[in-house]
């Protein structure tokens, strides 16, 4: 059987072509491009397959969208964030000639992608006691905040959507004080994803520039969180390091939250695009100092596995798994 599974989101479009061989994946065409040099997903699909050359017909696919799916009746569509592209399960089925198609939100595709990750794949900041088939948890700051829960439903792990990134910041100490108050004269209401993303990054070190009375430096920079991590990561600016630093112990802070709010002994893993970027500043122990930070609860999270995940196509892997079941499931 031949399966197709795509990675689609505002910036780039990735598609694999892979065989079942078995329980093994075999891909046989790769296909990457820029999303806004096409004007759909499906005229992207036709160029994967053409160069594929296809022989056979592919017998099931997935898609993870970088933006919300909604599902009606046993329709589904998806609209991409920062895209005029509506994507529509029904069209792609017909295209594809086949009915096994399924489109899923992005983070949820990360969620399904922990299944074929590999200790290569992985960094453990604690290792725990796993339960098997318990529930997990993924969280995973970028451009904004994902968060989702992992049930072991039959054979598999079905991952399960939420909106938790957008859940009220709760600061645990005088200066996280400090910044609600700042982010509430901004915002009005402040969430974790004001702070554990992209755009949060600035957000902190703004913040800690005004409160130190200096000129705030690098938010004029193409990327000014990346800017600011580097800078810190490097020690060339004070304000920058204390950002990262500021950034982790809340960002451990609320990973714990999400674990105690599911009980994760299945696991709690760190994904999106920050976390592999800052490997050094999670892995110095205050990241897991401030998660098993919960007063009695703090030896129960310290049970938990905490795993922050490495590998950049983890989303585009979780779609190929979710393929491969509908491809089976035919």
């Amino acid at each position: 059987m031949r399966v197709l599974a795509g990675d689609v989101g505002g910036t780039k479009v990735l598609l694999q072509v892979a065989e079942i061989e078995g329980d093994a994946l075999r891909v046989v065409a790769e296909t990457r491009v820029e999303s806004a040099a096409y004007d759909g997903l499906a005229s992207i699909i036709v160029t994967c397959l053409d160069a594929a050359r296809m022989e056979s017909a592919i017998d099931a696919a997935c898609f993870g969208v970088a933006g919300p799916v909604v599902s009606d009746g046993g329709k589904q569509s998806a609209k991409v964030t920062n895209l005029p592209w509506v994507i529509e399960r029904e069209a792609l089925a017909q295209l594809l000639g086949t009915p096994q198609v399924r489109l899923i939100n992005d983070f949820q595709a990360q969620g399904y992608g922990i299944e074929g990750l590999t200790g290569v794949d992985v960094v453990t900041l604690q290792a725990g006691r796993e339960q098997p088939r318990a529930p997990r948890a993924v969280l995973g700051a970028g451009t904004g905040l994902g968060q989702g829960v992992l049930i072991w439903q039959g054979d598999h792990y079905e991952a399960i959507a939420t909106e938790g990134g957008h859940v009220d910041f709760a600061p645990t100490d005088a200066l996280q004080r400090e910044l609600l108050s700042y982010l509430a004269a901004k915002f009005g209401r402040v969430s974790y994803e004001r702070i554990l993303s992209g755009p949060g990054i600035v957000n902190l070190y703004t913040f800690l520039c005004d409160r130190a009375g200096c000129t705030v430096g690098m938010t004029s920079a193409v990327d000014p969180a990346a800017a600011i991590t580097q800078a810190a990561l490097a020690g060339t600016d004070p304000i920058a390091l204390q950002t990262l630093q500021l950034f982790v112990r809340i960002y451990g802070a609320q990973a714990g939250n999400v674990a105690l709010s599911v009980l994760a002994h299945g696991g709690v893993y760190i994904g999106g695009g920050i976390a592999p970027k800052i490997l050094p500043a999670l892995t110095n122990g205050e990241f897991m100092r401030t998660f098993c930070d919960k007063g009695r609860m703090g030896v129960l999270l310290q049970t938990m596995p905490v795993r922050v995940i490495t590998d950049p196509q983890v989303g585009l892997l979780g779609a190929m798994l979710v393929a491969r079941r509908l491809a089976r499931a035919a």
